[in-house]
């Protein structure tokens, strides 16, 4: 069997928790264990209240006192993680945890070290919404394979799978949105087999709750350069 740890940083998302945590226990995959990792990053609306009402859709739960941002509850995550592979999951309904087979394959049939899931190819469904986020993805993209050689089509899609050797958490420095960049640039430069698979995506607009704004790509292009030379 191969244990996946899957990490699920929420905040504020009463919303969408319960039914995304509904369809990541559904998932099945031969040889593959699940460990769900919830995350609450100091959520003021009923998300923790949710949470603890429905204890068998999780693994673990950790609770933190104040919002410290995505990159610090991921970090948190990480530390209660035994799995083989690390998966990440956001807590809205962006990305369908019906994916995981896909993103699983690579590990079960190559024995992949890292696996990203891409909106840009092939995807099968995927709801159209801004330009300049297609536009900054693929500018973000473009860079980040410029400076390890590679040739993912998304690099900043939700669903990035790892194997967890490849990240050691307490040396994790970033704490925002750029901490994406961080994981993957280690993951990359410590591994040697790499895949992408097509995944659909249902993003949502920033009236739904998107949080993720432009000036992200400022710290992001930051980190990639700066991991990618300093380690």
């Amino acid at each position: 069997m191969i244990k996946i740890s899957i990490i699920i940083p929420a905040y504020n998302e009463q919303a969408t928790i319960i039914e995304l945590l509904e369809k990541v226990v559904e998932q099945n995959v031969e040889a593959v264990e699940f460990q769900v990792i919830v995350i609450d990053d100091g959520s003021k609306d009923k998300t923790v209240a949710l949470l603890e009402s429905r204890p068998e859709l999780y693994s673990k739960l950790v609770k933190q006192v104040q919002n410290g941002g995505k990159g610090a509850a991921v970090k948190a995550g990480l530390k209660q993680a035994d799995g083989d592979y690390i998966l990440f999951q956001d807590a809205d309904l962006e990305y369908d945890p019906a994916d995981y087979s896909k993103l699983l394959e690579p590990v079960l049939r190559f024995d992949a070290d890292v696996v990203m899931g891409s909106r840009m190819v092939g995807s099968p469904i995927t709801r159209v919404c801004y330009f300049w986020h297609k536009l900054g993805n693929r500018i973000i993209t473009f860079i980040f394979n410029m400076l390890n050689n590679t040739a993912f089509s998304d690099v900043y899609s939700c669903y990035l799978l790892c194997r967890r050797s490849l990240v050691d958490s307490e040396k994790l420095t970033a704490h925002g949105w750029d901490q994406h960049a961080e994981i993957l640039t280690k993951s990359v430069a410590a591994g040697t087999r790499f895949y992408e698979v097509p995944i659909s995506y249902y993003g949502r607009t920033y009236e739904e709750g998107k949080k993720i704004r432009a000036h992200h790509i400022i710290s992001v292009v930051w980190t990639m350069f700066y991991k990618r030379f300093n380690g």
